[in-house]
């Protein structure tokens, strides 16, 4: 099961970095919105076609979704997951993550 929450975790991840909510990817592959929730939390894997679509309109390969190792190729990719963080986050950890990032760029 652990993978099927992982897979999940992906599918947002890469749905966030292009800046989608879950009502436009469930639109864009067809699906109910529900559905789509219940797929990022890994309380269902979809079939072959679903997966293909959803491959589809985030414009990635299906080996993507199985990266879980969560490794960064290059930095676009980072600064791209850096932003989407900063956006979710509120003033006292932004607070915080200047801090950290000031004594890690030192």
């Amino acid at each position: 099961m652990k993978e099927l929450k992982l897979f999940g975790m992906r599918i947002k991840e890469l749905r966030t970095i292009r800046k989608l909510s879950q009502e436009q990817l469930a639109g864009k592959v067809a699906i109910s919105p529900k559905y789509m929730s219940r797929i990022e939390m890994g309380q269902q894997f979809p079939p072959i076609n679903v997966i293909t679509k959803l491959a589809n309109a985030l414009q990635v390969e299906l080996k993507d979704f199985f990266e879980f190792t969560n490794e960064v190729r290059n930095t676009r990719e980072l600064k791209e997951i850096i932003s989407v963080l900063l956006k979710e986050t509120d003033e006292e950890r932004l607070r915080i993550a200047v801090k950290v990032l000031r004594a890690l760029v030192r």
